[in-house]
């Protein structure tokens, strides 16, 4: 093993004694190898909180009362500005907030591919500015009329003035006040179902940011379920946490009727929230695990919901998500998502649903347009992919193996979910 994978794995179990640790390490050393840093940070991170998720919760509460912002002169000449140990679900909400004033930015003309316009938006929310070409920032007025947000400062539309702030104008400044009404962070959030019943403390993770102890996860859960807009998904795993079924939650039939006291009556209890329970809509339930289930998120005035369970495999597939054109469907695009929750590239991290739907054979060579002839790729792995020198081939158990133009090969594996 490389000293660098060496000295990630030391770092991420430096709180563990001697025991612990090499029962983490054990639970990566199998594939260290083959992951690259990035991957291996994230597994072993992961691998850490599996084996003592009380002590991975202590270090994060402790780390957070150090929470602050960092800034320091770059070797350029430049300046750069830094949060550190900042809440993980609010860090991604910001994160999208960026991006979403970004397009914003782009859409009215701004040169400048996304970085630079995630910087420049970066700033506009920080200082109110709005950086348009055409308004006027003077004074952080913002002169141009943009839709009317309301809402208060989650909906980035105006609050309350503050002692030096003017009565009706955004404590956030311009660029927060043309954001879409009712902007918040969308949050992918992966957690075991044993740990969101309270029954075993295994980490959960979020998407974007990682690998999160089960505490934190249950708490964001919890939070979620009081929100009757959160979407919930179920992804069935093997046993080394690769995707092989997946399904999301519609109402219920009107017969099944809202919840009206605390939790579902006979359900397991989450023992830091509401109850909540995961049964089989049928009396033996759906053959293979498949099928349809029941969801019940134990939250007062909430319908149960339908979880239609569908297969993910491209071994002997049996191409029954296959589009008839070039672009997938809807459910296609989804689960090739799920099965790669980031870009297929070795090294990116880009998440999944931010990424092209790319073939590996291409559809104009006869490809498919199939679980078993796609993935995610990011708009720049998706270019080099196809660049004569680098070659991506697709594996039956959606593997993908990248060859470099020096010959050298990386794979990358489904996504492995906690489990």
């Amino acid at each position: 093993m490389r000293l660098d994978k060496a000295q990630v794995i030391a770092a991420a179990t430096a709180l563990l004694d001697p025991g612990e640790a090499r029962a983490a390490e054990a639970l990566v050393l199998g594939r260290a190898g083959r992951l690259t840093p990035g991957g291996l940070r994230a597994a072993i991170v992961r691998a850490v909180i599996d084996v003592a998720p009380e002590k991975a919760r202590k270090r994060r509460e402790a780390a957070a009362r150090d929470a602050r912002v960092q800034q320091w002169a770059e070797d350029s000449g430049n300046a750069a500005l830094m949060g550190r140990e900042l809440p993980p679900a609010e860090v991604l909400a910001a994160d999208q907030r960026i991006t979403a004033w970004a397009r914003q930015l782009r859409a009215a003309g701004l040169d400048g591919d996304l970085d630079i316009l995630r910087a420049r938006a970066y700033l506009d929310l920080l200082l109110g500015k709005d950086s348009r070409p055409g308004q006027d920032t003077a004074g952080g007025q913002n002169t141009a009329s943009g839709p009317d947000t309301g809402g208060g400062p989650d909906g980035g539309g105006p609050g309350p003035a503050g002692p030096d702030q003017p009565a009706g104008s955004s404590p956030a400044g311009p660029a927060a006040s043309v954001l879409p009404a009712g902007f918040a962070g969308r949050i992918t959030l992966t957690i075991p179902l044993a740990t969101l019943l309270g029954l075993a403390d295994r980490p959960g993770e979020i998407g974007g940011i990682g690998p999160i102890d089960p505490a934190l996860a249950r708490d964001l859960a919890n939070a979620a379920a009081q929100n009757p807009k959160t979407t919930w998904c179920v992804t069935v795993t093997d046993e080394q946490g690769h995707a092989i079924g997946h399904g999301c939650a519609r109402a219920g039939p009107k017969s099944h009727g809202k919840r009206q006291g605390p939790g579902p009556p006979g359900g397991t209890g989450n023992r830091d929230g509401p109850g909540l329970a995961f049964t089989a809509a049928g009396q033996h339930g759906p053959p293979g695990g498949y099928g349809t289930w029941r969801l019940r998120t134990g939250t007062r005035g909430q319908p149960d919901l339908t979880v239609a369970l569908d297969p993910i495999t491209t071994d002997n597939c049996d191409h029954r998500y296959e589009a008839k054109g070039h672009d997938p469907g809807i459910k296609l695009r989804h689960l090739a998502q799920v099965r790669h929750a980031t870009c297929t590239s070795p090294i990116c991290l880009r998440p999944a649903a931010t990424c092209d739907f790319e073939h590996n054979i291409p559809y104009e060579a006869g490809g498919r347009t199939c679980l078993c002839n796609g993935g995610p790729k990011c708009r720049r792995d998706h270019r080099l992919k196809q660049h004569p020198k680098w070659k991506a081939d697709q594996l039956p158990d959606g593997t993908f193996r990248w060859t470099t133009p020096s010959g050298r090969t990386y794979t990358t594996e489904p996504t492995r979910y906690p489990i």
